[in-house]
């Protein structure tokens, strides 16, 4: 795993579960033969550092949705944009 790209990665989604949550399914997607969203750096690269390298570049995002009675009237969600 490359550690430039990591740390990169957890500047843009800094919560770490939700990192893994979304890294995780990026390369579940990479395994099943979706193209990457970036070049890869090397025809060998890990599909995990090329989905870092994606979240690192900013071409993906994570939303988070929550359910609160205090922000929001009942029934309704929050979501919040990284």
């Amino acid at each position: 795993m490359n550690i430039d790209y990591l740390e990169a990665a957890k500047e843009r989604i800094p919560n770490v579960p939700l990192l893994i949550n979304v890294v995780s399914r990026r390369v579940r997607q990479l395994n099943h033969g979706h193209r990457p969203l970036t070049k890869p750096d090397n025809p060998n690269m890990e599909k995990i550092d090329i989905a870092l390298k994606e979240i690192a570049e900013g071409k993906l995002t994570a939303e988070m949705t929550f359910a609160s009675d205090t922000d929001t009237s009942p029934g309704e969600e929050k979501v919040i944009t990284l």
